[in-house]
């Protein structure tokens, strides 16, 4: 396919015409009769290029081009009109159209100006798939992933990085989901605006509202001067919210009205201010668990989930554990002036283990390996004791003998164990136990 190309002319015979010659080019072709529908292709699909009336009903396509130069400015406009002018062609060229045509065109010099349009357009904003099986975009990011189920994310991630739609990406802690939402920006029409990351995690609950919204001077007493929140400084490009179901279900539905309303207004204002982002969310956590038990609102969870990415665990692509050791090896080979390789039974060490913290975890462990490492080889020497015995585990020691506990030591057992799984996530755990905050904190100084 050489190509996804968009028509949009109210002359029937015109897109027939000019269909069937690009679709025997090998061209995808989309069709629309009016600028409204257009829009929506442009919106929801992945165009390369674009070829459109100038006079049509309602809006024309000069308004259509208007609105393609603020919304998708690298997509590649050819006008095909049979009013042409000089005065309308100087205007559109100057105004960045890629090439101007008066039907009925010479439709072999369109075909050479079309597929030079597509190509340079892919060959700015196109994410690749490399030969390794890994995600890559010049001079930004590289994602590595064979496996069948990163192979579907990186075609979901060029399916819909030029769409408004927001996306929420699932997957456990360490598993990569912020280079993703950095994927899904960078190879965007917005990737000129910017990626503006909030970890909903880390910021504390009575400030996460002001980080989001801003506030003017004077909101209170620490205000002493104004300040633009997160939501405006992402201001045509992409807001990532990590973790998302750490906000408050108190600060929820003010969220849910901004991405409604696309408008806000400052903490200490009434003026509403217009904002323009789109929006990329992250989660550990079971949202719709979360959403029956009332910990998370339905209607917010259905308007963040429009597109959903799921990223696999690492246990669950164990043949990417090589790629990823040795780009990690090669990395950090670079930083530290070392070269330097795994062994055989090193990397079998890797392969076996379940790696609870995911690709954070399989870096850190690199990085800790290559900066002990003596010789030209990372071995067994260098590898914390939880993974020598990865692929062969010692028995479990024998259960102890049944005692009675008291009250107060079973809720010591089930406070700590909360927090492992949780992975010391107090908020969480809190959540998970059934208890306030303050509850938790106040058990918590008692143990």
């Amino acid at each position: 396919m050489n190509g996804n190309v968009l028509i949009v002319d109210d002359e029937p015979n015109s897109i027939k015409v000019l269909s069937a010659i690009l679709s025997g080019e090998g061209y995808n072709v989309y069709k629309s009769f009016n600028v409204e529908k257009a829009v929506k292709i442009v919106n929801n699909e992945s165009m390369d290029a674009v070829i459109t009336d100038l006079r049509m009903p309602d809006r024309d396509g000069m308004q259509f081009f208007e609105y393609l130069k603020e919304n998708h400015p690298d997509l590649p406009v050819i006008f095909l009109t049979a009013y042409g002018t000089v005065e309308s062609a100087v205007q559109t060229i100057t105004r960045g159209a890629y090439y101007y045509f008066i039907k009925p065109p010479d439709y072999m010099k369109l075909k050479g100006i079309l597929s030079r349009a597509v190509e340079e357009h892919k060959s700015k904003r196109e994410v690749s798939l490399c030969s390794d099986g890994s995600f890559a975009m010049e001079g930004e990011l590289k994602i590595i992933g064979k496996d069948p189920k990163m192979q579907k994310i990186f075609e979901t991630i060029n399916a819909v990085r030029n769409t408004k739609s927001s996306v929420l990406i699932m997957g456990e802690t360490g598993t990569g989901k912020e280079l993703i939402a950095r994927a899904l920006h960078y190879s965007s029409s917005r990737s000129a605006y910017p990626f503006i990351t909030v970890n909903c995690a880390a910021i504390p609950r009575e400030l996460i509202e002001s980080e989001l919204f801003g506030f003017e001077k004077g909101a209170f007493t620490s205000a002493v001067s104004k300040r633009i929140g997160r939501f405006e400084e992402a201001s045509g490009g992409t807001l990532f919210l990590d973790e998302i179901g750490e906000i408050d279900i108190s600060l929820q539905a003010k969220l849910l009205r901004v991405l409604q309303e696309r408008e806000l207004e400052r903490l200490g204002s009434n003026r509403k201010v217009k904002v323009d982002f789109r929006l990329v969310s992250s989660t550990n956590r079971d949202l719709e668990k979360d959403v029956e038990a009332g910990a998370f609102r339905k209607d917010l969870y259905y308007r963040i989930n429009v597109m959903q990415i799921k990223i696999p665990p690492l246990r669950e692509r164990r043949e990417d554990i090589p790629l990823l050791v040795a780009e990690f090896v090669e990395e950090l080979c670079q930083r530290e002036g070392k070269c330097i390789s795994a062994t055989d039974e090193v990397m079998g060490l890797f392969t076996a283990y379940n790696w609870p913290g995911n690709i954070r975890q399989l870096r850190n462990i690199i990085e800790r390996a290559v900066v002990l490492a003596r010789g030209n080889e990372i071995t067994p020497a260098e590898l914390p004791e939880e993974l020598l015995h990865a692929g062969n585990p010692e028995p479990p020691p024998p259960a102890p003998a049944a005692s009675v506990q008291t009250l107060k030591e079973l809720e010591v057992s089930a406070i700590r164990n909360t927090l492992d799984e949780c992975n010391g996530n107090k908020s969480m755990a809190a959540k998970l136990l059934g208890i306030s905050r303050k509850t938790f904190y106040k058990r918590l100084r008692e143990i």
